[in-house]
């Protein structure tokens, strides 16, 4: 059990390190368009997401897939500023005409590629563990409680703005959206492959 609550504490310090905060950035582009009368659409895009991750966690942690590191780290923004520029169809389809699916499918390629960015570090805590998948579980479940706490985090903002500020939802979309796109370009900018 101590095993599986250090698992814990780590996938909680891998999505709250805000030294790292490209995964904090990622959620918050995926929660913008949502409202607290659709917190179980994006509950359900955070667990897809924990479970795309661990994914390729375990891929790389069986030795059955490994991806170029410098590569991960410049999809990795490259998937933040995609989701964010996604958020504009909420603006010019409205919220009733944007299906759930685009989100899914972008979510788990998305939950991929980060979870192969943690991979080695995680590869190199589970080398000398014979039993992997308690780590891979524990740490899942670090991952989706700090999701759901980031998810509240950001309706629980997007309902002061919309509901006590009264912006417009479009306005905070839209903006929101520039904001997270104009934090992930130093990032991409910082990780563009040589």
């Amino acid at each position: 059990m101590q095993e599986f609550w250090f698992y814990i504490k780590l996938g909680l310090n891998h999505v709250l390190d805000f030294g790292a905060y490209d995964h904090i950035l990622f959620l918050s582009a995926l929660a913008i368009p949502f409202t607290f009368a659709s917190w179980k659409k994006v509950v359900v895009l955070a667990t897809i997401f924990t479970v795309a991750h661990c994914t390729s966690l375990a891929l790389s942690a069986f030795n059955v897939l490994t991806v170029d590191v410098g590569l991960i780290e410049f999809l990795i923004p490259v998937t933040i500023l995609l989701t964010a520029i996604y958020n504009f169809t909420y603006v010019y389809k409205g919220s009733k005409n944007t299906g759930i699916v685009p989100h899914i499918l972008a979510t788990v390629f998305f939950g991929l590629i980060h979870g192969f960015g943690f991979s080695n570090y995680f590869k190199m805590l589970m080398a000398d563990e014979e039993e992997k998948i308690v780590p891979l579980l524990g740490f899942a479940t670090g991952i989706e409680f700090s999701q759901v706490a980031i998810i509240l985090v950001i309706l629980t903002l997007a309902f002061f703005i919309l509901d006590v500020l009264k912006v417009k939802r479009t306005h905070f979309i839209v903006f929101a959206s520039i904001l997270v796109i104009c934090i992930t370009i130093p990032l991409l900018i910082a990780t563009f492959p040589k």
